[in-house]
């Protein structure tokens, strides 16, 4: 798979629809592929803390889930295909469990949130694709006896909606333990929008790249300063990239 470059990071230039492919590939072969999405949060972040780094470059594939970094990658002259938002993978991945009989296990979020994302699957497609599910919430040294309980299904995908680097690190640490799991990826807040606990932006917002704007109008407390510091610096790092490169052309 061909890889972008981008300020460090090799992001797999990849459509949805290839990416798909890959996963369907990986779980036919009961070949473990390990998925990660990257935005500019981030890409801030895996700067800032070692182990998000290093567990997100181990992974198998690496989209791009921000219009940020397509665009960016655009002005930095090594195009990407385009974005392929984590929660859109994960519903149509859903969608192609129920198709070819996969099961899915569902890792994360508060308890009422995951019950609810499983009860929203399985009446829109069938309850056969349930496979398994468990909230969030535990003490560090239940991971490992958790990841094992996963595994022990043997579910051919497994979700884990926790926030960065939680997610990126359990699936790292665990990933021998999870080898019976074909397709394994980090989902973050997906499951509450598919629960309906939060909203999605509006698809002109999306296509903007502005649901970093969304989710601060939703949760202003939480968001405006994490958003005001990571964009900041993600437009800092780009800019500096983009003179790098315009010097080393003169």
């Amino acid at each position: 798979m061909k890889t972008v470059d981008f300020l460090g990071i090799p992001i797999h230039n990849l459509s949805m629809d290839e990416t798909l492919s890959l996963a369907k590939n990986a779980i036919l072969q009961r070949k473990q592929v390990l998925h990660t999405v990257v935005n500019a949060a981030k890409i801030v972040g895996m700067r800032q803390k070692r182990d998000l780094a290093q567990s997100v470059k181990m992974a198998n594939i690496i989209n791009a889930d921000g219009m940020a970094v397509v665009w960016a990658s655009r002005l930095l002259g090594n195009p990407l295909k385009e974005r392929v938002a984590g929660i859109d993978l994960m519903n149509n991945l859903v969608e192609m469990a129920f198709i070819n009989k996969f099961k899915i296990f569902f890792f994360g979020a508060e308890e009422s949130v995951v019950n609810k994302v499983t009860e929203v699957f399985a009446q829109k497609y069938s309850p056969e694709i349930i496979g398994g599910f468990r909230n969030g919430y535990y003490n560090l040294d239940e991971e490992k006896k958790i990841a094992e309980e996963i595994a022990n299904t043997e579910c051919h995908i497994l979700f884990v909606a926790m926030s960065s680097p939680k997610k990126e690190n359990f699936l790292y640490n665990y990933r021998n333990i999870l080898g019976r799991i074909p397709f394994i990826m980090g989902v973050g807040g997906s499951f509450d929008v598919v629960s309906g606990k939060t909203k999605r932006a509006p698809l002109w917002m999306q296509s903007g790249g502005l649901e970093w704007l969304y989710r601060i109008y939703q949760e202003p407390g939480r968001m405006w300063k994490r958003y005001l510091v990571t964009n900041t610096i993600f437009i800092f790092l780009v800019f500096k990239q983009w003179l790098k490169g315009i010097a080393g052309k003169n």
